[in-house]
């Protein structure tokens, strides 16, 4: 494709969608992934790969705030992150947009509403193929409808999990989750599904459920291991001209009228950072200053149930999910958030994290145990961001927030997973290592002095140029956050299929 009308940079969640509504527009549609295509191989089930080997991890060095170097949890295939990621398909609540106050910092208030997302949402659950109940968790923001897909069923362990809970007073509800389950489906509950790829096209990832639909259309090019270096501006610094890239090793320009940049929240910092120039001497966007800033990732907290005389045999675990605490625990309104299934800790993630656990022991924790998820909000700080040094890489720091409150919340979680039934529950902390639930870099907001993006994620330095990924979150809710990504990647899609030729005209 010699003349796009629009390249998009990234081909996950953000780019795969806004690609499609401009190419269901009729536009010229060039997508640039830096990776290549996930490889269908036996070793995507194996946890001695996957995590041990780190075989399908990106191979770049990052860099902490201690100035401790370390190999990311960044995965560069098509369809971006969601190669690897959980399925879980959560709305943000309705208060999620609003201002909100936490014991450390305060969540500021989105420049859009729920109202705005909620038809963009029901379209983002169709396009994925989001199973689940709507009605069922106490804190689901209004909808226009229910989910088309009815929610992927409790295996037995998991089902009397759900009993106990409820028996404890809390109203445990089906996890949305994307995945082509049911009668037909492509899911063979291959208990492998939460962090490993998939083999058999079931997981609802940016390459399955938004790329396959591209493929094949005369208006769209999908390129792989393309990886953009910097964007090229005009001689006053306001239009964006072209993408500068290396494509197998080869340095090249593609130019277009208009640049969707959806590389991911730390990514698409890093490339608006590196194409600093004598008039953005910056970065570009970043008039403001807040591009790497603000970063955000949740607190997350692995609890491990463990069950002595039992074998946990689920294949399928993440079929459940608690909101009662989404607004605080009794007593303590500020240790609040999300309790979800993790899929299945085996041995070798056990080994990968502590290296020093023997074979056996791990082997013998991974089958006795029932995995969740704890997950608070991280409200957004100045200080936590993303930044290169002299050399090139990466620095990433991140200072969260409310971390007492997470804490307190994590204690209040294990206690109760001790009173429906687990005499041991060991804990976990994700840390920066591995960013997936990065946002908020390149944040959007009405007032150019304070945020990068307008409410449609155009640049307000930029015409021509949109941010479209988690980096744009002012804000990082306590839920995961993709399917926000498709909803709002979605609704700019829809504006700038409508309003490309003044764009492009700009």
């Amino acid at each position: 494709m010699d003349n796009p009308d629009v390249v998009v940079i990234g081909s996950g969640v953000g780019g795969g969608s806004v690609a499609l509504k401009l190419a269901e527009a009729g536009l010229r549609v060039l997508i640039l992934e830096r990776g290549g295509p996930l490889p269908n191989e036996p070793a995507l089930n194996d946890a001695e790969a996957v995590f041990v080997q780190n075989r399908y991890r990106t191979t770049e060095e990052w860099q902490d705030g201690t100035g401790r170097r370390y190999r990311p949890g960044q995965y560069y295939f098509l369809g971006g992150h969601t190669k690897f990621y959980g399925t879980a398909m959560f709305r943000f609540r309705e208060c999620d947009f609003d201002a909100v106050p936490h014991e450390d910092a305060i969540s500021p208030a989105w420049p859009i509403s729920y109202a705005d997302l909620e038809p963009h949402y029901a379209e983002a659950e169709r396009l994925f193929g989001v199973r689940g109940q709507a009605g069922a968790d106490p804190t689901e923001p209004p909808r226009s409808g229910g989910y088309a897909h009815a929610p992927v069923p409790h295996e037995p362990l998991i089902r009397r999990m759900a009993d106990r809970l409820e028996r404890a007073g809390l109203t445990p509800f089906p996890m949305p989750s994307a995945i082509d389950y049911g009668p037909g489906g492509a899911c063979r509950r291959c208990g492998t599904c939460d962090a490993f790829g998939c083999r058999f096209g079931a997981k609802g990832d940016a390459e399955t459920r938004l790329l396959g639909r591209l493929r094949g259309r005369a208006n769209v090019e999908i390129r792989t291991e393309v990886r953009v270096t910097r964007l090229i501006h005009d001689a006053e610094g306001r239009r964006i001209v072209a993408a500068e890239v290396e494509e197998h090793g080869a340095p090249d320009r593609i130019k277009a009228p208009l640049f969707v940049l959806s590389a991911g929240a730390i990514n698409s910092a890093l490339i608006l950072l590196r194409s600093a120039s004598a008039r953005c001497p910056d970065g570009l966007a970043n008039r403001s200053g807040v591009v790497g800033r603000y970063l955000m990732n949740h607190h997350l907290t692995g609890l491990m149930g463990v069950l002595p005389w039992t074998v946990n045999d689920t294949r399928f675990p993440k079929t459940l999910s608690v909101n009662d605490f989404y607004h605080g625990i009794a007593g303590d309104p500020l240790a609040r958030g999300n309790i979800q299934m993790l899929g299945n800790i085996r041995g070798p993630m056990i080994r990968a994290a502590y290296p020093r656990t023997p074979r056996a022991a791990a082997d013998w924790l991974g089958r006795h145990s029932v995995d969740w998820l704890v997950m608070s909000e991280d409200p957004p700080r100045a200080s936590s961001r993303v930044r290169l040094l002299a050399d090139g890489t990466p620095e990433v720091t991140w200072h969260p927030a409310d971390r007492k409150a997470h804490d307190r919340f994590v204690r209040h979680a294990r206690g109760l997973l001790r009173r429906i039934g687990f005499p041991l529950v060991l804990r976990h902390s994700f840390g920066i290592e591995a960013p997936s639930h990065q946002c908020g870099t390149v944040r959007m907001g009405a007032d150019p002095a304070s945020s990068a993006l307008d409410p449609f994620c155009r640049a307000h330095d930029h015409p021509n140029l949109y941010v479209v990924d988690a980096g744009c979150f002012p804000s990082s809710a306590a839920v995961n956050p993709a399917l926000t990504v498709a909803a709002q990647a979605l609704r700019v899609g829809a504006h700038l299929s409508s309003s490309f030729a003044a764009i492009a005209a700009a």
